[in-house]
């Protein structure tokens, strides 16, 4: 299965079949064995990779900058002021250079059109590290976290909150995967409904259970996964004040929490606004993985990275 992913983008994990987004969860596993024994890889030997970054990030520039130096290859950033994606120079001209000098590139921005036409004309393959509609890096880091924790991807997930870009990548990879996934947002923050439809077409063949429900106390009950994310994603900051008023009965709280399975596991992609989406009890309290989460990132990626290049 490897040759079938090579020179590929990662853009959305709609365009990966459920069997091919199970390997990339294998290859992480691995990669993660090999990390913790020690092993140094040469997967990479002689491949550049560029950050080309207009948003700020910790865990999404870390990560990359890791996996790559951990497999062997080199890397380097470029943030918002050393280009200046579609105002200094059109996203045309810098995909057909930077494909000319690197082996890949990752691309954190805000349109999710910019990352499509990136990858357009780059001609090496194009990794989305976040747009306004999918953050699917994030999502694989998740999906490995489930299976380590819970040891079976077939459990009842509930993301409460925002129907932001990882909701909607969450919502994909349930539709793919055949999950049971419930979506939980104030009615006014709800999920694409382009990405909502096509996820409800997929479930058919996948047999995934994906519902929405406004009530997060109906939502949350017997959940053995609870996920949540900030109320205002980048870019959006300035709706917060407004939207405070519609997101307070959706805080993931002790008080919440308990109505979820005992064994329950919590889970944020960070950065993480506490005593707003999630209370300090329970993003530091026993059932929280945020941490072991966040470090998925690395060894997700390190798969993607892997298999494409």
């Amino acid at each position: 299965m490897t040759q079938a992913f090579r020179g590929r983008h990662f853009l959305d994990l709609a365009d990966f079949s459920r069997e091919e987004i199970l390997y990339f969860l294998e290859v992480a596993l691995d990669l993660k064995k090999r990390w913790v024994l020690g092993e140094r890889l040469g997967i990479l030997g002689g491949k550049i990779v560029a950050l080309l970054f207009e948003k700020p990030s910790l865990r999404t520039r870390v990560s990359f900058e890791v996996a790559v130096r951990q497999l062997g290859g080199e890397c380097f950033y470029l943030g918002p002021q050393e280009v200046g994606l579609g105002k200094r120079e059109a996203v045309k001209d810098v995909a057909l250079v930077l494909g000319r000098m690197v082996d890949g590139i990752v691309i954190r921005t805000f349109a999710h059109e910019t990352v499509l036409e990136m990858a357009r004309y780059a001609g090496v393959p194009v990794i989305n590290g976040l747009s306004d509609l999918h953050h699917p890096c994030q999502v694989l880091g998740d999906l490995l976290t489930v299976q380590e924790k819970k040891g079976t991807l077939n459990v009842k997930i509930v993301f409460v909150g925002d129907g932001n870009n990882v909701c909607h990548s969450w919502i994909v990879a349930a539709a793919r995967l055949g999950l049971s996934l419930t979506v939980c947002t104030p009615e006014r923050y709800r999920p694409s409904w382009e990405i909502w439809n096509w996820a409800q077409r997929e479930a058919q063949k996948s047999r995934a259970e994906i519902v929405y429900e406004v009530d997060p106390r109906k939502a949350v009950l017997g959940a053995d996964v609870v996920y949540t994310d900030v109320w205002a994603s980048m870019g959006k900051e300035q709706e917060l004040e407004e939207r405070l008023s519609f997101f307070w009965p959706y805080q993931v709280n002790n008080e919440l929490l308990a109505l979820a399975s005992p064994e329950v596991i919590v889970m944020h992609c960070m950065p993480a606004h506490r005593g707003q989406e999630i209370t300090d009890e329970v993003i530091d309290g026993a059932h929280s993985v945020v941490i072991d989460e966040a470090e998925n990132r690395l060894h997700a990626q390190k798969a993607i990275l892997s298999l494409l290049l």
